[in-house]
């Protein structure tokens, strides 16, 4: 891979697979391609926690390799449906362990811009701005920009 000439924007995006994140792929490659960046595009994992009627319950499967690798694969998959075979920027994907607004506010220390969707899969579909979004707003190290779902 060619090695990003000093100064060139590094542009990091969150997706998570929902149709919000899709385009915030789409808007920062877009702003790569007009800035001569290169896209960094991540994905958060963590193991799985369920309540029940009693309480805490164990998850299904513990095995972080396996959710890492399905998380890895939902991403590539994301990635390559959204941008096709030939993205017109270098793309990197990258998922990472954790909760995904501390993984995106962690990598935000080494970019130049932070794209996030408006809200991603979380259950409250009314609001204006979900929890990442929000927290990405308020904590990253470089500028944020916010994607607003088409038609909102």
């Amino acid at each position: 891979m060619a090695e990003q000439a000093e100064g060139a924007d590094r542009v990091v995006v969150g997706v998570d697979g929902s149709d919000v994140s899709r385009e915030a792929l789409r808007w920062a490659v877009r702003q790569a391609r007009l800035t001569g960046g290169t896209v960094r595009v991540l994905g958060a994992w963590v193991v799985p926690q369920y309540h029940g009627a009693l309480g805490w319950l164990p998850p299904e499967s513990t095995d972080e390799a396996a959710l890492e690798e399905r998380a890895r694969d939902e991403l590539t998959t994301a990635v390559e449906e959204t941008l096709g075979p030939r993205p017109p920027v270098e793309v990197r994907t990258e998922v990472r362990y954790g909760a995904p607004a501390g993984v995106l506010v962690d990598a935000s220390r080494d970019a130049t811009l932070l794209v996030v969707g408006s809200r991603g899969r979380g259950g409250f579909a009314g609001l204006l701005l979900g929890s990442v979004a929000q927290h990405c707003a308020q904590h990253a190290a470089c500028p944020v920009v916010v994607v607003r779902a088409t038609g909102q």
